[in-house]
């Protein structure tokens, strides 16, 4: 684990522990800095990454500050100390299928250029760390672009489950995947899908995706 990893870890860690109530205002980034002995600049680092899931919200002059999700987080880490990785896909099939076809009739044109471009940036990940988070924006778009809000909430909480229980106990390379990877390609046919707007071929493109990383799963190697 690099000693980014390991602060994004700590970090997660100690904001679940101090059970911070919703809109509570952290501490400044140099107090946080100094707490876990990093620079404020990987501090801002991790804020982002935060952000980005919708555990906290910045406002430049007011600081930092804790959001109702963060709750609904600490339920999450409960429930995927009990989800195993075998649960954890058979939810996939259960719930992603569906959604990539929903995706396929209700998908704005900026939700598939977005798509397409955490596809390429997903391509030209440098770690495993970055890969992941990208990966996981690009399964939650698919979700937002159903349009259907209680599905994207739905989903939300399945991919942060799967990734902790997935991505969590899975030996990577620090390098990131290799350009013949998998889900790649995977991802390229379920986007093209949902542009031609064809709900079938989408639902089809994501159970070759899931299939390809459950076979994947029972390998244990690398998603």
């Amino acid at each position: 684990m690099n000693e980014a990893t390991h602060f994004m870890a700590a970090l997660r860690q100690w904001l679940k522990d101090t059970r911070f109530t919703p809109n509570q205002k952290l501490p400044a980034e140099r107090e946080l800095a100094a707490k876990f002995c990093v620079t404020r600049a990987e501090v801002r680092k991790a804020f982002a990454v935060l952000e980005e899931e919708g555990l906290i919200q910045r406002f430049v002059g007011r600081g930092t500050f804790v959001t109702p999700a963060l709750a609904t987080a600490e339920d999450e880490d409960d429930l995927a100390a009990k989800t195993s990785p075998i649960a954890a896909m058979q939810a996939r099939y259960a719930i992603e299928p569906e959604l990539a076809r929903l995706a396929a009739l209700n998908a704005i044109p900026a939700q598939i250029t977005e798509m397409r471009a955490l596809i390429q940036e997903m391509r030209a990940a440098a770690s495993w760390d970055v890969y992941a988070q990208l990966d996981w924006r690009f399964h939650n778009l698919i979700a937002e672009a159903t349009g259907n809000p209680l599905l994207v909430e739905v989903q939300r909480m399945l991919n942060d489950v799967r990734r902790y229980v997935v991505w969590g106990d899975l030996e990577t390379n620090s390098e990131g995947p290799e350009s013949e990877y998998h889900s790649f390609a995977e991802h390229e046919r379920i986007v093209n899908a949902i542009e031609r707007r064809n709900g079938a071929l989408a639902v089809d493109a994501m159970l070759d995706h899931l299939k390809a990383t459950n076979s994947q799963l029972s390998d244990n190697r690398t998603l």
